[in-house]
């Protein structure tokens, strides 16, 4: 895990850049490939800014999130980068899921393996109907 840090307008904080780090480690456990992370942390006018940018493999993630406190700001930043670690493996699993479904579902079926059916219609809960009473 390589993190590069930058104060802009602020000076450096050894207790921020721990804090930083510490989080940005947790990420990593998500991510199949090590990661590398530019992370810019300023003061504009009374907002405590902090923004990033990560790649891992073929994955390139940024955020960036403003607040009245800094380590508020870094917690926030966290938070989008790991709710789009989520979003992207998710999908990256779902193909693969429908690619191997689609592989077998081509095969010719076999005495060892049962027959896979094609994936069903996600169906949606009927609306309720509420009948207006006549007044």
């Amino acid at each position: 895990m390589n993190v590069s840090i930058t104060f802009r307008h602020m000076d450096a904080s050894e207790a921020i850049k721990k804090h930083t780090a510490a989080k940005l480690g947790k990420l990593q456990k998500f991510l199949r490939q090590p990661m590398t992370a530019k992370v810019t942390i300023s003061v504009d006018k009374l907002k405590h800014v902090a923004e990033a940018r990560v790649s891992s493999g073929g994955a390139h993630l940024e955020a960036k999130e403003s607040s009245d406190d800094m380590y508020t700001s870094i917690d926030r930043m966290i938070e989008k980068l790991g709710r789009q670690i989520r979003v992207t493996k998710g999908a990256a699993e779902a193909r693969r899921r429908t690619a191997k479904t689609a592989a077998r579902v081509g095969e010719a079926p076999s005495a060892e393996s049962p027959p896979v059916k094609k994936a069903a219609k996600i169906l949606r809960p009927a609306k309720k109907v509420v009948k207006k009473s006549k007044r």
